[in-house]
């Protein structure tokens, strides 16, 4: 590649789940992190400081001022809104909420089915 050439890098940005604004730049060789996101329009787009950015470079964070390469993908890192342990625990209680309200649902159509030969039939265990 001539020292002269251009440098070709995506930069990306993911501004919630499942939605990604990605940028493809030619930039000049010895152009930075700090260059790449200044020349992408990110910061004009989305509601970003422009100061204390996580950035990196294929998923390690790398500090502003470093040399890009050809090829690289520079990531702009939101912070975490929920610490994902307790994102997982809301998620379980959220799953076991809905299985007792289910399990309570199924108890109360048994209870209104009646006494006798209808209540029997939908019992689970077989009377011997």
């Amino acid at each position: 590649m001539d020292p002269a050439e251009p440098i070709r890098v995506d930069v990306v940005y993911s501004p919630q789940a499942g939605e990604c604004d990605l940028v493809t730049l030619s930039l000049s060789p010895g152009s930075t992190l700090a260059d790449a996101l200044a020349a992408s329009g990110l910061l004009e787009r989305h509601p970003l400081p422009a100061e204390g950015l996580r950035l990196g470079v294929w998923s390690k964070l790398r500090e502003p001022d470093t040399l890009l390469r050809n090829g690289d993908r520079v990531e702009v890192y939101r912070t975490l809104k929920v610490d994902p342990k307790e994102a997982r625990r809301q998620r379980y209680q959220q799953h076991r909420e809905s299985q007792v309200a289910s399990e309570k649902s199924k108890a109360a159509k048994l209870a209104g089915a009646g006494a006798g030969a209808d209540a029997a039939a939908l019992t689970c265990s077989p009377k011997r």
